[in-house]
């Protein structure tokens, strides 16, 4: 007999939601994070924290130039870790920019970044994936909702919810350029989702998401609980949120381009198992087998 999966996913039939199992913060001193007593509740009742201003212009600024370097990187634009939009060709997603070298690299060691994330989690933490997120002026697709969890317990073999998303805003983020939309309190509840996932399905996701999708009824029914919060800050912002917050984007119609870099810290009491069904592990670009070795 198998073990018990208390969040199972990818079924041929519908399920309920499923109560979240684990704390949505492990740690008790905000403070250690820099945070006060009010963003930390905030965070445990919303499932994320948007914290304005962030990082100077000057250092985002920097971030930015060296991203928009990367981009204009044609050979790295060809590689498997540079995911392009379906239609237009540009690129879409960028993973695993840590390991070029420069600042970008040691952005992901931030003390700023890090002392939440380790606060949040209650444990030292590693780097399960980075990626930037390029919505292009005019043909910037959107993002699908979704649960970056349910995607890395069933396709990386991610076992808990003990991970937190951070995510900085290299650009100003407005309601006219596909900024991130998050449903507050949804990360209260796993949300199983319908469909067999096809081998290396990571292929089409990236582009276009079809499986590991919440039903129209399980959103309809979180968003009547906790509304849609978007995420309009300016550049130099700062998003925590959990790894099972719903969260989506919006296509970019504008010609402002939208830039957010993701870091997605995982803590190192909760490492990847072996992928779900059966499926062979995606690779090490999308979810990192090779150490589980803390950073900073």
């Amino acid at each position: 007999m198998g073990v018990f999966d208390p969040y199972p996913s990818r079924l041929s039939t519908p399920q309920g939601l499923v109560a979240r199992q684990e704390p949505v913060v492990y740690g008790q001193e905000p403070m250690e994070a820099g945070l006060t007593p009010e963003q930390w509740q905030s965070y445990a009742d919303n499932g994320f924290l948007v914290i304005p201003h962030y990082f100077s212009g000057e250092e985002t600024a920097h971030y930015k130039q060296a991203l928009q370097a990367l981009l204009a990187d044609k050979e790295l634009a060809q590689a498997p870790n540079a995911i392009t939009e379906p239609d237009s060709g540009a690129i879409r997603s960028l993973f695993a920019f840590h390991q070029q070298p420069g600042v970008l690299a040691q952005l992901v060691q931030d003390p700023r970044l890090l002392s939440v994330a380790q606060a949040i989690l209650g444990s030292p933490v590693y780097l399960h994936q980075t990626r930037a997120n390029v919505k292009p002026g005019f043909v910037g697709k959107p993002f699908y909702w979704h649960s970056d969890f349910e995607t890395w317990h069933v396709e990386d073999g991610m076992p808990r919810m003990r991970a937190v998303s951070c995510s900085i805003l290299l650009t100003d983020n407005a309601a006219y350029n596909g900024p991130l939309m998050l449903i507050p309190g949804s990360h209260r509840y796993f949300v199983p989702c319908l469909g067999q996932t096809p081998e290396q399905h990571h292929q089409q996701s990236l582009k276009r998401q079809q499986y590991g999708v919440p039903s129209q009824e399980h959103l309809s029914q979180l968003v009547e609980q906790g509304g849609i919060h978007t995420v309009e800050a300016p550049a130099g912002s700062v998003v925590f949120f959990d790894c099972n917050t719903l969260h989506a984007s919006t296509e970019n119609i504008s010609p402002m381009a939208r830039s957010n870099l993701f870091m997605v810290y995982n803590s190192v009491k909760n490492p990847l198992q072996a992928p779900k069904y059966g499926l062979a592990p995606r690779p090490d670009f999308l979810a990192h087998r090779q150490s589980f070795k803390a950073v900073g």
